[in-house]
């Protein structure tokens, strides 16, 4: 450190005098040469600098010279789709390869990627790869041969996260965002009114998403996403992905989707992650062109695959390794789209024509890859798939130039999954095509169709003879959407944004109009999990006035009309299927009159004019009552050894316990005589 003297000494300098760098007579060096060789050493290159980019592949074919060559070009094609491979090296001896091989990749992480998914190749009937990078072997080799227990992790307690399903009232929840996104709460459905259960301010920086079964919900932050569940809504987990936009979860919710838009490198792609929600470990990380079309990625109903369409390629993935299944994509040429069965694991996929090909729709098995039925068809311009909630049937609405006509018309074409063969049945459908759906759980369907103001609506019933009815026609609708009941029969025919908020209710099982309705500049319509309520919006994302969401019942009568500031989003918590057979299903049904009477004491309690406070105080006091009952009757049994030593061993519980059994028993005691004479009397 300079004194004050040399800082004087410094600012004297002239600009033509040259400083001087000697040490003083007077100094001393008190650094020693060891001091100095640990930062050499420090700095020395490492051992493993370099072969980090290394794997080693072993049960390679042992060829001569005159097939090396070709097991050379076939190694590098399979090697070179996990990165740029800068050296191979071949060992030989007298004359074959010994049947191991060394790649250099110009990456680590190549390397790394090259390790996970080509391990378990099978190159031929005798040849299967196995793939490690090569610095695995010096942790291989430093295996201590003593075996220590593993560090005990401690364990978290969330809570009950199916918390919410225990309501006594089975009142289902849901999620607000309002006040453009500042705020977001939690509710329980009432039909009074709702009750908050949860509200944060800034929960999200721009919208929520709730899982497949409703355990979790999902914030959205500039460093990733948070997942929240339990009684009080806990942070369950966290994911950083800077910048994430989209999400996605696998149908068994053991996985999460995440998809940012930042710039993603050749070397480690994070455009698109794969996470595991029980551990918040990253899965796999891939490369993303375009999000247009999300979900990138498409699930299989029990979670086990998950599918990715890129040019002229179907990608199928299985779970948990995330490695591609059977190690290899299927060529299909002309691909455009592809959909998963809700029910099994079938994928559906449709290719254009070309040329004197006919364009086609192939359901396909999986694992095996078998195709179970190919349907050809001409003159295609569009397919668009649509599967039934349960995967029973797969509609593929064909739109096709008619001959001789310069139009479109439209097919449907109907596919029976459950029967032999899989037949098709088609409808053909003159009039241009609005809207289209299944019922959830059933084997009707609804067409909205025609141009407006002469808008139809038809439902369909496929019969199981295979013919497909037409129940009804309701003519001059204001629809551009349908809304099936999460539990069929009912649905809601409405004309969102442009149409004014028009609503239709419909009882699909004699196909009546139930009732008509309005909310102006409704932008959104949601069921309830159950199908007695839905929710329809005005979002202050799509228009900044009149936001609300009104509550109706399934016939279209109005409940509520919330108007909530700047309100943005809401969305229903799913529930998780029910564990019911169908046969208990039926007999519930059967004896619904049994339950009745409680359901409707219960309704008459909810609009009876007794406030809530009043009616919460009063269950909250009978609960105190039966617990304090409960515990007397505890203190009582625990205190009987005393009683009996108190009363000579006699067990007075018992005196008056077997009044049925007493028998009567009459005693006379002779009291006193009195002789009166008779002529006393007169």
């Amino acid at each position: 450190m300079l004194n004050t003297e040399d800082i004087t000494a410094e600012a004297e300098f002239e600009e033509d005098e040259e400083p001087v760098f000697s040490d003083p007579e007077d100094f001393e060096d008190d650094i020693d040469d060891e001091a100095l060789l640990d930062d050499v050493l420090r700095e020395r290159p490492q051992e493993t600098d370099g072969i980090d980019s290394v794997v080693v592949v072993d049960n390679v074919p042992q060829v001569g010279p005159e097939r090396l060559e070709k097991l050379k070009n076939v190694i590098h094609k399979i090697f070179s789709k996990f990165g740029k491979i800068t050296n191979e090296f071949y060992p030989e001896a007298e004359g074959m390869t010994k049947g191991y091989i060394f790649l250099e990749y110009a990456s680590p992480n190549h390397a790394i990627e090259a390790a996970k998914n080509a391990d378990g190749y099978k190159l031929d009937k005798q040849h299967t790869f196995r793939v490690n990078v090569f610095t695995d072997f010096d942790k291989y080799m430093t295996v201590s041969d003593e075996w220590e227990t593993p560090e005990k992790q401690p364990f978290k307690d969330f809570g009950n996260l199916r918390h919410w399903m225990e309501d006594p009232d089975c009142r289902d929840q849901y999620s607000l965002i309002y006040e453009s996104g500042e705020r977001t709460g939690i509710y329980a459905n009432d039909v009074k009114e709702a009750i908050i259960i949860e509200e944060r301010a800034r929960w999200t920086e721009t919208y929520v998403r709730w899982s497949p079964k409703g355990t979790y919900l999902a914030t959205f932050h500039q460093r990733g996403i948070a997942l929240w569940g339990g009684e009080k809504f806990k942070q369950i987990q966290r994911f950083n992905h800077q910048e994430v936009k989209l999400i996605d979860f696998s149908p068994c919710e053991r996985y999460m989707v995440t998809f940012s838009p930042l710039l993603d490198t050749k070397d480690d792609p994070q455009a698109i992650i794969i996470w595991d929600v029980l551990t918040g470990q990253k899965k796999r990380g891939f490369h993303c062109e375009s999000s247009a079309h999300w979900p990138i990625f498409k699930w299989s109903s029990d979670g086990k695959f998950f599918a990715r369409m890129t040019q002229d390629t179907l990608s199928i993935y299985e779970t948990p390794s995330m490695g591609l299944l059977d190690k290899k994509s299927l060529k299909i040429t002309g691909i455009k789209d592809f959909s998963w069965s809700p029910g099994d694991n079938i994928i559906a996929f449709w290719v254009p024509e070309d040329k004197d090909i006919p364009a086609r729709v192939t359901l396909m098995q999986l694992p095996s890859r078998q195709e179970i039925r190919v349907r050809n068809l001409f003159n295609v311009v569009d397919c668009k798939l649509h599967w039934q909630k349960q995967g029973d049937y797969l509609c593929v609405k064909v739109d096709r130039t008619a001959k001789g006509t310069l139009g479109v018309v439209t097919n449907f074409e109907i596919f029976r999954m459950r029967e032999k063969q899989v037949p098709v049945d088609v409808v053909e459908m003159k009039e241009s095509i609005i809207a289209f759906a299944w019922e959830p759980n059933g084997s009707k369907f609804a067409v909205l169709h025609g141009e407006s103001p002469r808008i139809n609506a038809s439902f369909y019933h496929v019969n199981n003879n295979g013919k497909i009815e037409l129940i009804k026609m309701f003519d001059k609708q204001q629809a551009n959407s349908i809304f099936w009941s999460p539990q069929g029969q009912f649905l809601v025919l409405a004309g969102l944004r442009s149409m004014n908020g028009a609503l239709a209710f419909v009882d699909t099982s004699d196909c009546t109009m139930m009732n008509f309705a309005e909310h102006y500049m409704a932008s959104d319509v949601e069921w309830d999990p159950t199908g007695r309520y839905v929710v329809t919006s005005v979002s202050w994302w799509s228009h900044k006035v009149d936001n609300a969401f009104w509550l109706w019942t399934f016939q279209g009568r109005l409940l509520q009309k919330n108007n909530k500031d700047r309100f943005c989003q809401l969305l229903w918590r799913p529930r998780p299927a029910i564990l019911l057979s169908q046969e208990e299903i039926k007999l519930i049904k059967k004896d619904l009159k049994k339950y009745s009477k409680i359901f409707e004491q219960k309704d008459r309690l909810s609009q009876s004019k007794a406030s809530k406070e009043l009616v919460d105080k009063r269950r909250t006091m009978m609960e105190d009552y039966h617990k304090y009952r409960e515990n007397a009757i505890q203190m009582y049994q625990e205190q009987r050894t005393l009683r009996l030593e108190l009363r000579g061993g006699v067990d007075t519980d018992e005196l008056d316990s077997n009044v049925e059994d007493w028998e009567e028993e009459t005693i006379e005691f002779f009291i006193n005589e009195e002789i009166i004479p008779l002529g006393d009397l007169e």
